[in-house]
């Protein structure tokens, strides 16, 4: 097992199924898990620079990841067709993209939605008061992972969360960059040795050069002028 420890980001290598256990109370998990994507169309099957994903044959890592003991809460990335199978959640957040993604071309409608499936814990509370279930976010073009989410969504996600964030399938790093922004203790564990390295990369990047890493501006309540007797 490979650990690297960079600010306040502790990354493990190596399969999260036995490390997880070995590291006490887990307050909250914001991660991305393979559910069972496969990375394919009706037409094609997508040729790509990137590792395959691991574990990505079955939902088992989705349903481990949703059995996770988290004290303040659990964000679980999936898709809609997952939902029969992982426990019933507290709520659904949908993310909306600016694209359509891969799926059935000619018999099912084109898909601009994600969704994080939300547990609540025992010590849960909205650190920012009570949030919608809808984020809108310009989607990335993968320039790390081929499921890679944009930072700017995880920032949102982590916010809604308090204490140690932990990603156990850190892929490309972007959970923990999203924490570097806001100031969280993050970790991070990831299998694969080609996405751990790239995200010790991007988290020393982020570290190096936080003004490439501004956080997205909240709407400002507007000061409305009423022209009464006009």
């Amino acid at each position: 097992m490979r650990v690297e420890q960079i600010g306040d980001c502790t990354l493990y290598l190596g399969d999260c199924r036995e490390i997880l256990p070995t590291l006490g109370k887990v307050d909250a998990v914001v991660t991305d898990p393979p559910y069972r994507i496969e990375f394919r169309s009706n037409y094609r099957t997508v040729r790509s620079k990137f590792n395959p994903i691991a574990n990505d044959k079955t939902n088992d890592t989705l349903l481990w990841a949703c059995s996770i003991a988290a004290g303040h809460s659990k964000y679980v990335f999936c898709r809609w067709d997952n939902l029969p199978d992982v426990p019933r959640p507290r709520s659904c957040v949908t993310w909306v993209k600016n694209n359509w993604s891969m799926g059935n071309l000619k018999g099912e409608h084109g898909r601009q939605t994600e969704m994080a499936l939300f547990y609540a814990g025992p010590d849960h509370s909205f650190p920012t008061g009570r949030p919608s279930d809808v984020i809108q976010v310009r989607r990335t073009r993968n320039e790390w992972h081929p499921t890679e989410k944009p930072v700017d969504l995880m920032w949102h996600v982590v916010r809604w969360t308090a204490g140690t964030v932990i990603d156990p399938f850190l892929g490309s790093g972007t959970t923990g960059v999203a924490c570097i922004k806001l100031g969280r203790k993050f970790i991070g564990i990831e299998v694969d040795e080609g996405y751990f390295n790239i995200a010790c990369k991007r988290i020393c990047d982020a570290y190096a050069q936080p003004e490439l890493f501004v956080a997205p501006t909240e709407p400002q309540p507007q000061q409305i002028q009423l022209l009464l007797g006009a």
